[in-house]
């Protein structure tokens, strides 16, 4: 799925982007002028608006585009806590509405929910080899026609991996894409996973590099 996020402030746009895309493929812009720019050359599954940034702001954009009978569907992230601005949010034509500050499990849920109410399609399954297929959306395995259910910090560390085939991620990429500096994990839970993981997926398909890290093989 394909979303386009206009957040102008840096550190919340880059928590964003980098979460978003260990599922989506996501195009990040900071002011109003730019997302209107890039929407009038593509189209998008889903938008993610700042309500106030530089430029046009949120809400003047979802205006804009409703005028167009553009009916992509838009979640609206912002600081203002009245009902008058969520009413105008939705009078303009945004379809969700998300106040800050928020946890990003409450903005996968509303992205989930968005999906099902629109219907949008996703390509969910990932090819892992020729007999087993990774849904990383909804954390599962396919494997010989049985699907196996991932906890979901198992399911994002494989993404992360499939996304990055064949090449070595390191133990210190893993954990900082991955994990908060809070909750940073030990080797020992590192090597829980990755026994999991080839456990379903076959001890050749991940491979160790000695003293570097992880990489899954084609």
């Amino acid at each position: 799925m394909n979303i386009l996020l206009l957040e102008d402030d840096p550190l919340l746009s880059k928590i964003l982007t980098k979460h978003l895309s260990k599922s989506y493929t996501v195009t990040t812009i900071y002011d109003g002028n730019s997302a209107l720019e890039i929407l009038e050359n593509k189209k998008f599954d889903l938008l993610i608006f700042d309500s106030n940034v530089p430029g046009i702001t949120g809400l003047e954009l979802i205006k804009e585009l409703r005028s167009y009978n553009d009916t992509t569907p838009i979640i609206m992230i912002t600081a203002y806590q009245d009902t008058t601005h969520l009413k105008t949010a939705f009078t303009h034509g945004c379809n969700d509405y998300i106040k800050k500050p928020f946890e990003l499990d409450e903005l996968d849920m509303r992205i989930e929910n968005i999906t099902r109410t629109f219907n949008i399609e996703q390509n969910l399954d990932i090819a892992i080899t020729n007999t087993i297929l990774f849904d990383a959306l909804n954390h599962k395995i396919t494997k010989e026609g049985e699907s196996f259910s991932l906890a979901k910090k198992e399911s994002e560390f494989l993404n992360y991996l499939a996304i990055n085939r064949n090449r070595t991620i390191s133990k210190e990429e893993l954990t900082q894409n991955l994990w908060s500096y809070e909750n940073m994990p030990s080797d020992a839970t590192l090597r829980v996973y990755i026994r999991n993981l080839r456990a379903l997926i076959g001890k050749k398909t991940i491979e160790t590099i000695r003293g570097t890290g992880y990489r899954l093989v084609s």
